[in-house]
């Protein structure tokens, strides 16, 4: 009983969106790909992503993490990102939080109100010291703003030395991001950079949602 209250209460702190809370790594399937290279760079994507997750002590120490990125949205990276948070909250007990980039930097100009019920410092340790932190849709801000440049610094920095692990997800590639380096050569030297297929599994399965509801009409109407 103990134990399942345990893993409720990670479950709860990891606060992955509704849509992907049961999925694990063994449900990202390569085959709803459309596109044979497609399908290619999902293999390898996975590939890697099962190497990072044996060798887990070992990421852990160092502060390796990962970094997922495509110009295609849709293209699978945060079905996957969702996929290594659950297996690692799961299989290992480690304590994951998840979070897009806007809702960060939402809640932090949200603390700035100083009927906020959480200060801007406690926030940010929260998200300093959360032992895996999944930052999804990274680069989707304004990057240029020197306070949003500043506060992803303090974010990312204070993980780089404490060597904690960081997941992102990105439509761009890190070579391409307008961040301050001080952030992206920190990713770059913790981080797995690995692409994914240039593809959007939404559209493949609208298409088949909407083949579906063709038939069923045909269906009725017979």
């Amino acid at each position: 009983m103990r134990e399942r209250q345990i893993l409720r209460g990670r479950i709860s702190f990891a606060d992955i969106p509704e849509s992907f809370k049961n999925l694990r790594l063994s449900d990202f399937s390569t085959d709803i790909y459309a596109k044979p290279e497609s399908r290619g760079k999902a293999a390898t994507a996975v590939n890697a992503v099962k190497y990072w997750f044996s060798e887990f002590a070992d990421m852990k120490k160092n502060g390796m993490g990962l970094y997922f990125y495509s110009s295609t949205k849709g293209s699978g990276k945060t079905r996957m990102a969702a996929g290594v948070a659950n297996e690692l909250v799961h299989k290992t007990g480690i304590r994951v939080k998840f979070a897009t980039s806007l809702q960060i930097l939402d809640e932090i100009k949200a603390s700035w109100d100083r009927q906020a019920g959480q200060s801007e410092s406690s926030l940010l340790s929260f998200l300093t010291s959360a032992p895996v932190l999944v930052v999804d849709d990274f680069g989707t801000e304004q990057q240029e703003k020197p306070w949003i440049n500043e506060k992803f610094y303090q974010i990312i920095n204070t993980r780089y030395i404490d060597k904690k692990p960081t997941v992102f997800t990105s439509n761009i590639p890190l070579s391409a991001l307008k961040f301050d380096e001080r952030i992206t050569n920190r990713i770059k030297e913790r981080t797995f950079q690995i692409p994914f297929p240039e593809e959007s599994v939404r559209d493949i399965i609208a298409r088949d949602n909407m083949g579906k509801l063709v038939q069923g009409i045909k269906a009725v109407k017979e």
